[in-house]
């Protein structure tokens, strides 16, 4: 096996590695790590939580002395600063690699191309851009952040074969299959927040909680500009056990902004006149809170609008074969919609699956 492929085997494996902490890491990208003397493995680690040693300091740990000349292959510019734990760069300086190979380079103001400086400056080699489009695309709403200062956007909905999310009567309750539920409960337990319209709680009274826990509680989130929402709901009957917010405009009244905080909600204020005005505030405040995933699960005019206005970057689409009909009954994505079929939306990475007869389509928009 030559350098190059040597180089490409060991990166995959440490993709793999960053992968597993989806959810736990966020605002931190997910990042994995190998140390290895040719084919042989020393040593591997990833990054397993916010907050918590990063995939070198985990790798060299278990290396221990053999490092010492070995090569060391991280999926992300090692860090040079001083954060939630001490620089990666003077851990594997001071383990004695020889040579450092990265999927590609850490955008962050704080590193961005300082932890390759720093490795070259004491004589280490440094190789970058190894898988580097597969590295790009596994850390892609952590990239987002940093460039838009807007959570990545994933939407998500259930539907029947023939494109409807409910009866003509309002019932939904199940279009999708338990296999499907299941991947939807699995979603939500990595998201920073779940977002709702006030009409998806009038009609469904949903509890948007993950069912069994992941590794992140998502903040319930409903855009209610006038604080309608029934205090009976189950939102908010257990806002206090399960965090809720709901964003409200400035017309909300006074007693019903105070009454949903006696209840345990935060409350938020999100300028402008405009439907879209608002849901534009709120996605600049949940990325001034970090937040990096955001799933909007409803309804169709809360999606309508946010493809209209391209705020979407990630789609979870569960088909079931059944047929409700109704001209009255919903839709997915309501709104202004597209005038030609040549501007639709497309997906640039579309995945397919069958889910005990269910079809689950996800991927990014291009």
């Amino acid at each position: 096996m030559d350098q190059l492929a040597l180089d490409r085997w060991h990166m995959a494996r440490a993709l793999e590695l960053a992968r597993r902490g989806q959810g736990a890491v966020e605002p931190n990208p997910m990042v994995g790590c190998i140390v290895a003397r040719g084919a042989e493995l020393l040593g591997e680690g990833w990054h397993r939580r916010y907050g918590g040693p990063h995939a070198e300091i985990e790798a060299l740990a278990l290396a221990r002395e053999r490092a010492r000349g070995a090569t060391l292959y991280v999926t992300l510019e090692p860090c040079c600063h001083q954060g939630k734990t001490p620089p990666c760069t003077d851990a594997i300086l001071k383990s004695g690699v020889r040579r450092v190979v990265a999927a590609m380079r850490d955008p962050f103001p704080a590193v961005d191309g300082g932890g390759f400086a720093q490795l070259q400056a004491a004589g280490v080699e440094v190789v970058s851009g190894v898988l580097e489009a597969e590295a790009e695309a596994l850390n892609e709403p952590y990239l987002w952040l940093l460039s838009t200062a807007r959570p990545w956007v994933i939407a998500k909905w259930a539907m029947t074969l023939d494109g409807k999310i409910a009866t003509e009567a309002g019932d939904s309750r199940w279009i999708s299959n338990e296999c499907s539920r299941a991947i939807v409960h699995e979603l939500r337990g990595r998201m920073d927040a779940i977002l709702v319209g006030r009409g998806t709680v009038e009609h469904d009274d949903p509890l948007l909680t993950a069912r069994p826990e992941g590794p992140r509680r998502a903040t319930r989130v409903v855009l209610d500009s006038l604080a309608q929402i029934a205090t009976s709901s189950q939102l908010v009957h257990t806002a206090r056990d399960w965090p809720v917010l709901i964003a409200v405009s400035e017309s909300a009244p006074s007693e019903r902004r105070d009454l949903l905080r006696s209840h345990g909600c935060e409350v938020l204020f999100c300028q402008g006149d405009s439907h879209f005005e608002r849901l534009d505030s709120l996605l600049a405040e949940m990325g001034r809170r970090r937040w990096t995933n955001v799933l909007i699960e409803g309804g169709a005019k809360l999606l309508g609008e946010a493809f209209h206005y391209d705020l979407i970057n990630e789609v979870h689409a569960f088909i079931a074969p059944k047929l409700v009909g109704g001209e009255a009954a919903p839709s997915a994505i309501a709104g202004v919609g597209i005038p030609n079929m040549s501007a639709a939306h497309s997906f640039r990475d579309a995945h397919i699956q069958v889910l005990d007869g269910d079809v689950y389509v996800s991927g990014r928009l291009r």
